[in-house]
């Protein structure tokens, strides 16, 4: 079964983020920012990271370099999924290692498609 871990300050997000991906067959953990995601990958790597931007204690973004400096941290698959849809936003997280990038809000044929482009589930 393929994991995934939930990055977002926001319990609901999470929540609504979890019932999807378990639909999809993915095993959830999650984080409340990229502090805690942070010590979660290094206990065990997951397959796929839905990311948040804006976290208190340590942001998406500053998550998303550290994570690539890991052991195995160009492992798994990021998605932001974040309110910040400017053009330099989106840039920014491609160029440090972002695979995909969703806006909130978002659905399960939303994420679907997401995971589907980065090779993590099959196209409907």
């Amino acid at each position: 079964m393929m994991t995934c871990l939930l990055v977002d300050d926001s319990r609901v997000i999470r929540k609504v983020a979890r019932r999807i991906l378990e639909d999809l067959d993915f095993e959830c953990r999650e984080a409340a920012d990229g502090s805690e995601a942070l010590k979660a990958c290094r206990q065990d790597m997951p397959d796929l990271i839905l990311l948040d931007w804006n976290m208190p204690v340590m942001n998406g973004l500053d998550f998303l370099k550290t994570l690539r400096k890991e052991p195995s941290g160009e492992v798994p698959k990021v998605v932001f999924c974040t309110t910040e849809n400017d053009m330099a936003h989106i840039t920014e997280a491609l160029r440090h290692g972002a695979d995909e990038y969703i806006m909130k809000p978002f659905d399960s044929d939303i994420i679907a498609s997401k995971l589907a482009e980065v090779g993590l589930v099959e196209a409907a």
